[in-house]
């Protein structure tokens, strides 16, 4: 009998010993593990876009390109060794979200877009010696029916009508050995249904500069 109970007393004060172990544990706290944070070991006064800025992607993926930002000085000399911190809108993403300079004074992030198809504003800052620095920068994420028009496009419009066009001159016309159709040329485009115009319009507005905003709406003030 007496064996028993002082097997059950040093049971009691086992579990005993392991609930305070466990409420010690969840009082105590840690540093979260992972990356060390940034040391800079200088900054700028500047900072301006090298690459990365106007891509076009699908919803909720990483952009093909980096972002690549560089800091300068008051002399426009690039410099290593500033922090540069990436923000974004909700549901966007970077890697990394923070960087130093590299010996060019440049930083590197790559971008996951969000799942809303639009216009995302994404922002690069640095703390400057002064003050801090920001610059903007602009990516755009298709939705299902926009991707549709941008692969017509690539299919039907892009030879002609590549990035360097202006609304005044098609910049590809001249290097084409067969030239295009007329636009009004029905033996083409009557082959085109309507949910493809309906997809090339989407397209077209969502890589619109400046950015297109349907007659009559009315935007929410922040």
């Amino acid at each position: 009998m007496m064996t028993r109970l002082n097997a059950r007393r040093t049971l009691e004060a086992s579990a005993g010993l392991v609930i305070l172990a466990g409420i010690g544990l969840a009082g105590c706290k840690h540093p979260a593990s992972g990356t060390p944070a940034l040391k800079a070991t200088a900054a700028g006064t500047a900072l301006v876009e090298s690459s990365g800025g106007h891509q076009v992607g699908a919803t909720g993926t990483v952009l093909k390109d980096p972002v690549v930002v560089q800091v300068n000085d008051d002399q426009a000399a690039a410099v290593p060794g500033a922090l540069v911190e990436f923000h974004g809108s909700a549901g966007v993403s970077f890697d990394p979200a923070a960087a130093i300079t590299d010996s060019s004074g440049q930083a590197t992030t790559l971008v996951a877009l969000g799942s809303i198809a639009g216009r995302y504003e994404l922002s690069a800052t640095t703390p400057g010696k002064s003050k801090p620095v920001t610059l903007n920068i602009v990516e755009t994420a298709l939705g299902y029916q926009q991707r549709v028009g941008s692969i017509l496009a690539d299919k039907y419009c892009n030879r002609c009508h590549d990035p360097e066009s202006s609304a005044e001159r098609v910049s590809n016309h001249d290097n084409l050995e067969v030239k295009p159709h007329a636009f009004s040329e029905g033996d083409t485009l009557n082959k085109m249904t309507a949910a493809d115009v309906r997809a090339l319009i989407a397209y077209t507005r969502a890589v619109a500069d400046p950015p297109y905003q349907p007659a009559g709406t009315v935007y929410a003030r922040k």
